[in-house]
């Protein structure tokens, strides 16, 4: 009996044992970045109720993540992707503003990107769309971890074409008259010149059918992909089956058009079911550019626009979907920022950081929507070539003195014409944005222990940063990549 128990015990292990449950190592989910030109903060129906709808775009905020204080790093174009795509400060890795086509700088490729960190994992990436981090090869997306690439070099206002769409004349002062055509980019090389509104009016639908068609190439194996679209910057432009859709002129035209092409790359994900295992996300490189008028967005009620570092020059819509792992319907009322996806896919998808320093944090605990999470408490605000501007910390603002444009002093232009946008100079200021985040409120008289410790946050980043307003260097800067012209 003895000999019997003690076999019947080890059965009764060894099938206990077989029903211990098996823990899959799962799948690293497959990324998509739909990264937006210039659009407010007000410009999707999910967030201020835009008089266009978007119901692409609203649905993907009801299957994910909305966030209410997502910060881009600085309101202008390249410096911003270079923000996004390497997850440093602009200004640490030598970018600033909006590089021209001739400028003498780009991206450096020793910076590692989002690309090249998930390449270096085995995964398939592609680009399509606005790069404007180096205008030629040796500094265009393939040099930057991209196996294949599709768009234009820079932003598609930097072109011998005048606001009314007709090239400038000969007698012309306009420095852009000597710009070349607008190239289309394949891989390293020219395919097509860009030279008129209508052809521009092609790129939308362009790069979603080239976006389309990588993932539909790459369903069987992990990929990341990265689409810049060139809209809403202006020239404004649409395609003939959205012309007059959004019954709210051209710029809703526009955006109703960007909303058809994020339900074209989502419904491709799914019917390659491919939805369950990609995180898409969606947001914008800057607030609006306001002097255009009624050929620009709004910001939601947040102060000034692009170029400026108020709120609605750096705050954006944001919204993050990942079937099953990000809480459908929720919103994020944390800080965030571009500089913040970085390491937070790099970690997603099992990759290695970068070897030199960052800036960006991970911020998985939001999209799980953890409790108490807040891995960003502060944000430096920096722009023109190095300038410290603002301090973002909690709730609160400290606006440093500096000299910045401003959209209020003047009447916008319309359909394609800008306004005038001044300039002046800023004091000292600080405002709490939970209460007030139109920032009309100087509250520093009654926190001044507020303005001592952010003044203190500012001093840190001056010395490994450096500060152009102050003359103060940095200690932790790198070069960008110089082109020979």
């Amino acid at each position: 009996m003895k000999t019997i128990f003690i076999s019947l015990a080890a059965l009764v292990a060894l099938v206990s044992i077989s029903f211990i449950p098996f823990t899959k190592v799962e799948k690293p989910p497959n990324v998509v970045i739909i990264f937006m030109d210039d659009m407010g903060y007000g410009d999707l129906e999910c967030y201020a109720g835009s008089p266009w709808h978007t119901p692409n775009l609203n649905q993907l905020a009801a299957d994910g993540m909305r966030f209410t204080y997502f910060y881009a790093v600085q309101a202008v174009c390249s410096a911003s992707r270079a923000g996004l795509l390497t997850g440093c400060y602009p200004n640490r890795v030598g970018i600033s503003g909006a590089l021209w086509p001739t400028a003498p700088i780009a991206l450096d490729t020793t910076e590692q990107t989002i690309a090249s960190l998930l390449k270096a994992k085995g995964y398939k990436t592609g680009m399509v769309g606005k790069w404007h981090l180096g205008s030629k090869a040796p500094w265009l997306p393939l040099q930057h971890g991209f196996d294949e690439y599709l768009g234009l070099p820079y932003s598609n206002d930097m072109w011998p074409v005048h606001y009314d769409g007709k090239p400038y004349s000969d007698t012309s002062t306009n420095p852009r008259k000597n710009y070349p055509i607008l190239p289309l980019i394949e891989g390293n090389n020219m395919v097509k010149q860009l030279k008129t509104l209508e052809d521009q009016a092609t790129l939308t639908t362009l790069y979603t059918e080239r976006a389309c068609k990588f993932i539909r190439e790459n369903k069987s194996k992990p990929f990341f992909l990265y689409m810049a679209h060139s809209m809403p910057h202006v020239p404004l432009a649409v395609s003939d089956k959205h012309k007059g859709k959004s019954k709210d002129g051209l710029f809703g035209d526009v955006i109703t058009e960007i909303d058809w092409s994020v339900g074209e790359v989502l419904k491709t994900l799914a019917q390659n079911g491919l939805d369950k295992n990609t995180l898409v996300v969606f947001t914008s490189d800057n607030g609006p550019w306001l002097s255009y008028g009624n050929h620009a967005g709004n910001t939601g009620g947040l102060k000034e626009g692009k170029g400026t570092s108020w709120e609605g020059g750096i705050r954006v819509p944001c919204l993050m979907k990942w079937s099953g792992k990000v809480p459908a319907g929720t919103v994020c009322n944390k800080m965030a920022a571009t500089i913040d996806l970085l390491p937070t896919i790099a970690r997603l998808c099992g990759a290695s950081r970068p070897a030199k320093k960052i800036d960006g944090v991970d911020i998985q605990s939001l999209l799980f929507n953890e409790k108490d999470a807040n891995p960003r408490d502060e944000l430096a605000v920096y722009y023109q070539k190095n300038s410290l501007e603002a301090i973002r910390k909690g709730p609160w603002k400290l606006v440093l003195p500096h000299r910045a444009r401003t959209y209020k002093l003047n009447l916008p232009g319309y359909d394609g014409f800008p306004g005038a946008q001044p300039e002046i100079d800023l004091p000292l200021a600080l405002y709490d944005i939970r209460r007030d985040p139109g920032e009309t409120l100087d509250v520093q008289n009654h926190f001044p222990e507020i303005v001592k410790e952010l003044l203190a946050i500012a001093d840190k980043y001056r010395k490994t940063l450096g500060d152009d307003l102050t003359g103060e260097v940095g200690t932790e800067r790198r070069a960008a990549g110089k082109v020979n012209l």
